[in-house]
């Protein structure tokens, strides 16, 4: 079930992305993940559509950070995690696979990730296919992912890494189901 919104559509880049939003400020908004890396990896973006963080203005820019201060208080509470990735890949040559800028928040544990070769490797995968979220979203909405209309998308075609079979696309039932719960749980959270 999806999250009633105020306002126009919201979208990520050229995908359409408003069921999947959980939260919105006038400026920005904070998404569920396609693919996320870990469970509870969201994503915060300002609503106008720019490439760059450069490309904000200042207020984008405080209402971007505050936001992402705010969900990311959130996440971490709701999965239990003891630190967080938050991250920004800030270009084409940062591994930017959609042209919006966006700040993964990822939610971390000890020894979360030492079957992939320990605590670092959570970088490898934004910056492999597995982070590859342009094409993801290209693929779910029936476009040639390797293909993709983005430079972004082109580049990172390139990259050795090898898709983990065992992080599916999810469907949009179950991203909108989480996005109504994280709605909830926003609501819990005290403003500044």
């Amino acid at each position: 079930m999806s999250i009633a919104l105020k306002g126009a559509p919201i979208h990520f880049g050229p995908f359409l992305v408003t069921s999947q939003v959980f939260y919105q400020t006038p400026l920005s908004f904070a998404l569920v993940n396609l693919k996320p890396i870990l469970p509870g990896h969201v994503l915060v973006s300002p609503r106008r559509v720019v490439p760059r963080v450069t490309d904000l203005t200042p207020n984008e820019t405080t209402d971007l950070f505050l936001t992402v201060r705010r969900v990311a208080r959130m996440i971490e509470r709701v999965h239990g995690a003891t630190s967080l990735n938050i991250a920004i890949q800030d270009g084409v040559d940062a591994g930017q696979s959609v042209p919006h800028v966006h700040t993964h928040i990822i939610p971390r544990r000890k020894a979360d990730l030492d079957h992939r070769g320990g605590t670092d490797a959570v970088y490898d995968m934004l910056d492999g296919e597995e982070g590859d979220l342009g094409r993801s979203y290209a693929q779910r909405d029936g476009e040639d992912g390797r293909r993709g209309s983005t430079s972004a998308q082109s580049r990172r075609t390139n990259f050795p890494a090898v898709d983990n079979e065992e992080r599916k696309p999810r469907s949009m039932e179950e991203m909108e189901a989480e996005a109504a719960f994280l709605a909830r749980e926003m609501k819990k959270e005290a403003l500044d």
